[in-house]
């Protein structure tokens, strides 16, 4: 390209207007390659490239949310003081003269943890004679309240060990560990084991009692997890409920394990995902969305450019969502006729649901597989919309199982069929008791006084 000017004498205004013709013509030449190539010309010289295919897109910013305005008059809530300790001088620094009384210029709360050594109590029994009747006479106290049987190990230091164990998921070498750091008391490992399973035999009655209020409960979820006994793969099932978790463990994962612990006696709502186990209840039963949605998407994903499958799985969440915002009936009617107008949505959503997969069952359709899974479970997927107490998800049962998947990959497991069998029972004690709101020390103290030891 010849310039029209010499770069090296031209003059300032001389080079500005060059640098206007060049920009000028660089738009024109971006133009026209736009227009060969087939694309719309760029808004601007200098557009912006497009990401390559491989790379995510960016979210859009979010607005940020406004901050939540405190309450007038807002404070930390002050704690309730155990120790009350003045600070006053005894004297004028000028006058040397004793000062007396005084007004309260400032007040503050310092929250410390006492240091605590392990306190060893030798309990001994003596013997007196009468010196009336020459008969000796010893005393036989009562031990309960502070251990069990014979054993040396208080109450307070057997819950403070179950405890550390269960709820805060330590292995027993860190309990071991803290123990004589914190109180100065070393027990060996083996002397923390039995300590757990002496709660664990205390509170197997209570355990069994779980069950129980299990089988009359209304609604009752299922789930399952793995878990090692001496390094073979066994299964922790989970059964819950809004008040009770109940776990088990077996090393298997059939049918049989939810027909021992529901019994011939519970009449209920199971909640599950799709595994077979499930089948054998013959009761009324509602199959996760939560797993069915994830399946759909998923199955978007692999198919992003078909068109069908995008129809489908739209159509599918759909009706869903409507579903779950049915209001329910008139409360003015009665309750029969309340719950006849329930059935009779429960079908139109099924009849619905169907219309959407009847075409593609045993096709070549990416979501065939999926509409057999609907056609085979069609009765079990809507038991939401007729029952309201029934969630349409079995996310109370899969959240049950997170403390214990947790506790799994600490420990690894358990050692040997006392040990799973005590896993079970301190599992659902402590996970019914935090469901409930209840302090577990205080509930395990209370296992030990007024529980008695199941028999053997």
């Amino acid at each position: 390209m010849n310039l029209p000017v010499d770069l090296t004498t031209a003059s300032r205004e001389e080079l500005l207007h060059l640098i206007s013709q060049l920009l000028e013509r660089i738009a024109a030449l971006e133009a026209r390659l736009a227009e060969l190539e087939g694309q719309p010309p760029p808004t601007d010289a200098l557009a912006e490239k497009k990401p390559p295919s491989w790379a995510k897109a960016n979210r859009p910013a979010r607005a940020p949310k406004p901050r939540k305005k405190r309450a007038q008059g807002f404070a930390r809530r002050r704690e309730e003081p155990t120790h009350r300790v003045e600070h006053a001088l005894a004297e004028c620094p000028h006058c040397q003269v004793p000062l007396t009384d005084g007004r309260v210029r400032s007040c503050r709360q310092v929250i410390t943890l006492p240091r605590i050594r392990v306190r060893v109590t030798e309990h001994v029994v003596l013997e007196r004679t009468c010196p009336k009747c020459q008969k000796q006479w010893t005393p036989k106290p009562d031990w309960s309240a502070i251990t069990l049987g014979r054993q040396r190990i208080g109450l307070s230091v057997q819950s403070e060990v179950v405890v550390l164990r269960e709820e805060c998921r330590l292995p027993f070498g860190v309990v071991q560990r803290y123990l004589k750091w914190r109180y100065g008391l070393h027990l060996s490992v083996g002397e923390l084991v039995a300590l757990v399973h002496g709660v664990a035999a205390r509170g197997k009655g209570e355990y069994e009692g779980l069950r129980e209020e299990l089988r009359a409960s209304a609604v009752v979820q299922g789930d399952e997890t793995g878990w090692r006994e001496n390094g073979r793969n066994g299964y922790l099932w989970s059964f819950s409920t809004p008040k009770v978790r109940y776990f088990l463990y077996r090393q298997s994962r059939g049918g049989a394990v939810v027909e021992e612990v529901l019994g011939e006696e519970f009449d209920g709502v199971l909640g599950s995902d799709f595994y077979g186990a499930y089948n054998v209840y013959q009761g009324p039963h509602q199959r996760c969305w939560t797993h069915l949605l994830r399946a759909i998407h998923q199955l978007k994903e692999r198919y992003p450019q078909n068109q069908a499958v995008c129809e489908w799985a739209q159509g599918v969440r759909a009706v869903y969502e409507r579903a779950q915002a049915y209001p329910g009936p008139d409360p003015s009617l009665p309750g029969v006729v309340q719950q006849a107008q329930r059935v009779k949505e429960q079908r139109q959503y099924e009849e619905e649901l169907w219309r959407l997969c009847r075409s593609y069952v045993k096709t070549e359709a990416p979501m065939s597989v999926l509409c057999q899974r609907v056609e085979r479970f069609l009765p079990e997927l809507f038991t939401f919309v007729a029952d309201p107490r029934v969630p349409a998800d079995n996310n109370g049962a899969e959240r049950s199982l997170r403390p214990q998947v947790v506790s799994r990959k600490i420990s690894g497991g358990t050692r040997s069929p006392s040990g799973s069998e005590t896993k079970s029972i301190l599992a659902s004690l402590f996970s019914t008791w935090r469901l409930q709101g209840r302090d577990p020390y205080q509930a395990v103290r209370r296992v030990l006084t007024q529980s008695q030891p199941a028999p053997v």
